[in-house]
C-alpha cells in the first residue's frame, strides 16, 4: 500500500470517529436527562436567589423526571458560584441561576475567573423582584426624606447590608449613597439571610434589599419598609413610594433570576430545558408561588435575555463607573 492510500484510509478512519463521536453526542443529548442535576445558586441557602430557585427547581424536576439537587455556593457576591458553575461540564447536569449581580460584577471587580457574556448560554429569566429599602425600627424614619436626614445628621454612623460585595443590595446601596450624597458604611455578607439576621438584631440599620427576602420580616414587623427600588411601584406594597418618587430621581433597580447553562451545552439539551421551564414558568402554581414573594414569572426566549444580560452589563458598567462604585 502506498502512501497516498494509507493517508486516505486514516482520513476515512478519523472522519468515521467524528462521525461516530458526533452521532454519540446527539443520542446523549436526546436522552437528556439521564441522571440528576445540578442547579448552582451562587448564594448562600434563605436568600431570594435561593428562594426563586426552589420555587423552579421542584416542578422542573417533576417534569424532567430526574431530581435537581441545589448546591449553595456562597461569597463574592455570586461570582464564587459563577466562576464554578462556568468551569463545569457543558453536558447539561449543571445548570446556574444568575442574578442581576452577575451583569453588576463587570462594572467593579478588576479580575474575575469568568466572562459573564461569553462562558454561559442564556436560557430564560425565572423570576423578576423590586428591592425595597427597610430599615431597623430603631431606626427614627419613616420616610425616605427622614432617613436621608438622619445619616447626615449621623455621618459615618449608618450601616447598610448587602448579600455580598457585588451583589445587588451592595449595588443598590452603594447608588442610593451616592444620588444622596451620604456618608454609609457598607456591610458585605456571605448571602442575603446572615444579612437580614443582623438587620433584625440591629447590628446594622438598613438594607435595600429584595422583596423574597425582606417581605417576611416586613409583615412580621421586624423591619420597616420605606420604599421600592423599581421606577414603578410594587403590587405587593402598593403603598410604598418608589425611590425616584421619594425624591432620588433616576433610581431604577429590578432584581431578577435567569437560569444559564455553561457555554457549549448541546442546543438539543437548551431547547428542551428552555421548553420546560416555560411550561414551569405557565403552571398557576408557580406564579401564585412567585407572586407570594412579590416576583413576576418569566419565560424569555434565550436570544432576548442574551441581549437583555447585554443591556443590563453595559448599563451597570457605565454606572459603577459614573459613581464611582468599586468592589470594598
Amino acid at each position: 500500500m502506498n502512501l497516498q492510500s494509507r493517508t486516505a484510509l486514516r482520513t476515512a478512519a478519523l472522519i468515521a470517529l467524528i462521525g461516530t463521536s458526533f452521532a454519540s453526542a446527539s443520542a446523549s443529548a436526546q436522552d437528556w436527562p439521564t441522571k440528576p442535576i445540578t442547579l448552582v445558586v451562587p448564594f448562600v441557602a434563605g436568600g431570594t436567589t435561593d428562594i426563586v430557585a426552589r420555587i423552579v427547581a421542584q416542578p422542573l424536576s417533576e417534569r424532567l423526571h430526574q431530581p435537581i439537587v441545589i448546591e449553595n455556593v456562597g461569597g463574592g457576591g455570586g461570582t464564587i458560584g459563577a466562576g464554578n458553575a462556568a468551569r463545569a461540564s457543558a453536558d447539561g447536569y449543571t445548570i446556574f441561576m444568575a442574578t442581576v449581580a452577575h451583569t453588576m460584577a463587570p462594572g467593579i471587580y478588576k479580575k474575575l475567573s469568568y466572562d459573564f457574556e461569553k462562558d454561559f448560554d442564556p436560557i430564560t429569566i425565572a423570576a423578576s423582584v423590586p428591592n425595597i429599602l427597610i430599615v431597623n425600627p430603631s431606626v427614627p424614619a419613616n420616610t425616605v426624606a427622614e432617613l436621608i436626614s438622619y445619616i447626615k445628621s449621623n455621618p459615618g454612623k449608618v450601616n447598610y447590608g448587602s448579600a455580598g460585595i457585588g451583589s445587588t443590595e451592595h449595588m443598590s446601596g452603594a447608588l442610593f449613597r451616592s444620588l444622596a450624597g451620604l456618608d454609609i458604611v457598607h456591610v458585605p455578607y456571605r448571602g442575603g439571610a446572615p444579612m437580614m439576621g443582623d438587620l433584625v438584631a440591629g447590628h446594622i440599620q438598613m438594607s435595600i434589599e429584595t422583596s423574597g427576602a425582606a417581605t417576611p420580616f416586613i409583615k412580621a414587623g421586624q423591619v420597616r419598609a420605606l420604599a421600592v427600588s423599581p421606577a414603578k411601584r410594587s403590587a405587593l406594597f402598593p403603598e410604598l413610594p418608589t425611590l425616584a418618587e421619594a425624591g432620588l430621581a433616576g433610581y431604577d433597580v429590578t432584581t431578577w433570576y435567569g437560569v444559564l447553562v455553561p457555554k457549549g451545552t448541546p442546543q438539543l439539551i437548551r431547547d428542551k430545558l428552555y421548553q420546560e421551564l416555560v411550561q414551569v414558568l405557565k403552571s398557576p402554581d408557580v406564579i401564585a408561588r412567585l407572586r407570594d414573594i412579590g416576583a413576576e414569572p418569566g419565560g424569555e426566549p434565550p436570544a432576548h435575555f442574551a441581549a437583555f444580560i447585554h443591556g443590563e452589563t453595559e448599563k451597570w458598567i457605565k454606572l459603577a463607573k459614573d459613581a464611582g462604585i468599586q468592589a470594598d
